[in-house]
């Protein structure tokens, strides 16, 4: 990697402490990180931790908000990449106060383009969800807004040298707000309440995630939304991995919940190509010759009518699987509560 300084919004969260410590560990000629978040409390936690805290000439902790344009230019001068993972992500805040998600997922998305635009950054890689893909609930139609302005961000670089793109992923296993450290709480009680037996969903580790935001950052173009191939769970499943004889109750779905989650819709298929590793959506306006990149990734069209679907995915996680990777990347003292 040839660059020297990367600035990650949210920097505070699960992806943002994940994707700085591999940073750390891995790219040793990165010379500044900057960590811009909110909340001054997360940011003195996260400077005491170990591994971070012996790297202070290195890190660089910057409150602002991503809804503060000029605070975030400030903190993007001398930068070369924003990882722009700062979002209002819980789906029914979003749905009770829509104007506060607006403004930091859509707005704040604004802000970054233009701070990156205007401060000579070299490239941006924004953290997308599933739930941006035919959405239902408000939180999932900011983030479908934030893609298309992160992806149409480079029709307006003109000659600078900077490129935008998007990952989308599903669930990280064992992040905040995730179903199971919630089960994994709830255990313990002898119930553990099922939004609907039938629920499905996309599973991603956090490691994951950050090889598909580094993988971004080193081989995309400008304009893509990169799409990983992942196995799926059953919420039951998930249940029976970490309480198996605790009652089940079906609850029924919450407010802007889908039975299923997608990442590439049937009509994202006319524009969606095979990599390999990742599937990837091309952008509707294409900055570069597609006929190249094809030909670079060795890359080849989906059939049309493709859709990627938790419900109908081929790779499905098991019960003893589940509990695996569990103990791996939530909780190495993981047990399965009788």
């Amino acid at each position: 990697m040839n660059y020297k300084s990367i600035l990650v919004t949210g920097g505070t969260g699960s992806f943002g402490k994940r994707f700085i410590s591999r940073i750390l560990e891995d790219y040793p000629g990165v010379e500044r990180i900057v960590i811009f978040s909110r909340d001054e409390l997360k940011q003195f936690e996260m400077a005491n931790i170990p591994e971070f805290k012996k790297h202070t000439k290195k890190l660089r902790f910057f409150i602002g908000n991503v809804r503060d344009g000029e605070r975030l230019r400030r903190a993007c001068e001398g930068i070369d990449v924003i990882v722009h993972a700062a979002a209002l992500k819980q789906v029914p805040a979003a749905e009770y106060n829509p104007m506060e998600c607006i403004k930091t997922n859509i707005l704040g998305a604004e802000n970054v383009v233009n701070a990156a635009l205007d401060c000579g950054v070299k490239k941006v890689v924004a953290l997308s969800t599933d739930k941006a893909a035919a959405p239902i609930n408000l939180y999932g139609a900011t983030k479908l807004c934030s893609d298309k302005l992160i992806v149409a961000a480079n029709n307006m670089r003109g000659n600078r040298e900077v490129d935008f793109s998007v990952v989308r992923y599903g669930n990280v296993m064992g992040s905040r707000g995730s179903v199971i450290p919630f089960f994994m709480k709830k255990a313990s009680e002898g119930v553990l309440p099922i939004t609907d037996s039938d629920m499905t969903r996309f599973n991603i580790t956090l490691d994951q995630g950050v090889d598909m935001v580094l993988y971004a950052m080193e081989h995309a173009w400008g304009g893509e939304i990169f799409v990983p191939k992942i196995p799926s769970y059953k919420i039951l499943d998930v249940a029976n991995s970490i309480g198996p004889n605790a009652e089940k109750p079906v609850i029924g779905i919450r407010p802007g919940e889908k039975l299923h989650e997608e990442m590439i819709t049937e009509t994202d298929s006319f524009s969606t190509i095979d990599c390999g590793k990742y599937y990837v959506i091309l952008p509707s306006v294409l900055p570069w010759d597609v006929n190249e990149y094809m030909k670079h990734f060795n890359a080849k069209y989906v059939e049309k009518g493709f859709k990627y679907n938790s419900g109908t995915n081929t790779e499905w996680v098991t019960v003893e699987e589940l509990r695996e990777l569990i103990k791996e990347h939530v909780d190495p003292n993981f047990k399965v509560v009788e």
